[in-house]
């Protein structure tokens, strides 16, 4: 088996998990609802707080299938619970960094001009 597809993904308290007969995997939790259409070869079993996703053959294809739909559900998982999170570190002369009003991220970074990004935060 794939070594990330035979890992089993942790529920959270507070998420649910629900897959349809279409094969589509649906994530609700406190952050949000996503879904995911997976693969047909791909079977999904949840049981006990934890989902496991198992594959109908060894092909080459399901293989690479088994380990990129089990990494999706997971970070499913993650986002609906505890959002994503960027962590950067600017090493340098020069570069600056700032948050300015209305959730716009300020960098100066060597070019020219300076790059502003917008942020939803809650």
């Amino acid at each position: 088996m794939s070594r990330i597809g035979k890992l089993p993904v942790t529920v959270p308290a507070g998420v649910k998990i629900s897959v349809n007969d279409d094969n589509v995997v649906t994530v609700k939790g406190p952050l949000g609802e996503l879904s995911q259409k997976v693969d047909p070869n791909i079977s999904i079993s949840i049981e006990d707080g934890a989902v496991e996703l198992k594959r109908a053959g060894d092909e080459k294809s399901q293989k690479a299938m088994h380990g990129l739909y089990r990494s999706l559900v997971n970070n499913m998982v993650v986002g609906v619970s505890k959002g994503y999170e960027v962590k950067l570190e600017l090493v340098g002369v020069g570069y600056r960094a700032e948050m300015a009003p209305n959730n716009v991220l300020d960098l100066v970074l060597g070019f020219s001009h300076h790059i502003y990004c917008n942020f939803l935060l809650k």
